[in-house]
């Protein structure tokens, strides 16, 4: 399997025009993921964009059931390593989502045009 693409953003619009045009280059919706530390920034996303919130169906009950006693950063990084990001990578990416950045992430793809 292809390790996960991902952009890192600012802007809810541009992060919008990514996803349309990954779904116009025939990118699949259950491919297409959104993580951020802000609650209301990450469902807005979501809601405005139809991406997939990382929940039991990707990371599987065990992990989900384990990140409800988890601090907000664990979560992530724990979210991150089911898709496919090695601890590290985790660990560098949630960092910037400490800066309010927004992550976009693309799985099950071997090349991607953000």
């Amino acid at each position: 399997m292809a390790a996960p693409k991902f952009k890192v953003f600012h802007n809810d619009e541009q992060l919008s025009e990514s996803i349309d045009k990954l779904r116009n280059n025939g990118i699949r919706d259950e491919d297409i993921y959104i993580l951020a530390h802000d609650n209301d920034h990450d469902r807005r996303a979501r809601k405005e964009t139809d991406a997939n919130k990382i929940g039991v169906k990707v990371t599987g009950m065990g992990t989900a059931m384990k990140n409800v006693f988890r601090g907000k950063g664990d979560k992530l990084r724990s979210k991150m390593k089911e898709i496919g990001f090695d601890a590290s990578k985790a660990e560098q990416l949630e960092e910037e989502l400490d800066k309010g950045k927004t992550l976009l992430v693309v799985t099950n793809q071997d090349e991607v045009e953000f």
